[in-house]
């Protein structure tokens, strides 16, 4: 699967935030060095951009939040957890199917090796 220029940017801006940080932080941490990061490389993105689901005509807010949304194109979901579970490849595909959007980076930042801890998904 190639990656397009975006999602290598933004893979890059992790990796930096990852190599300056090292695992072990919370996940906040990590979702606000690496909104710096973005804005220093000047990504455009939207950080926790709620994510209404429709139901039978009405949009509901359900409290669902993208934790960064890239370029209106590419959705970041981040943790910082031991390990990645199936719950959370299902959180960013449901995200994916719900936005209409068809790229996003599952990121763990809590890996010894940072590209151990991205997973890109495509729709």
């Amino acid at each position: 699967m190639g990656q397009d220029p975006l999602t290598g940017k933004v893979i890059g801006c992790a990796i930096e935030v990852h190599k300056a940080l090292g695992p072990g932080l919370l996940e906040s941490t990590y979702l606000q060095c690496l909104a710096r990061e973005l804005a220093l490389e000047e990504v455009r993105f939207k950080l926790e951009h709620p994510l209404p689901i429709e139901y039978k005509g009405v949009h509901l807010d359900c409290g669902y939040r993208i934790d960064i949304l890239v370029e209106d194109q590419l959705i970041l979901e981040l943790k910082a957890v031991k390990d990645i579970q199936s719950i959370h490849h299902a959180q960013l595909l449901t995200y994916l199917k719900l936005s209409g959007i068809t790229t996003g980076l599952l990121i763990n930042f809590n890996t010894k090796v940072p590209k151990d801890g991205i997973k890109r998904f495509k729709l």
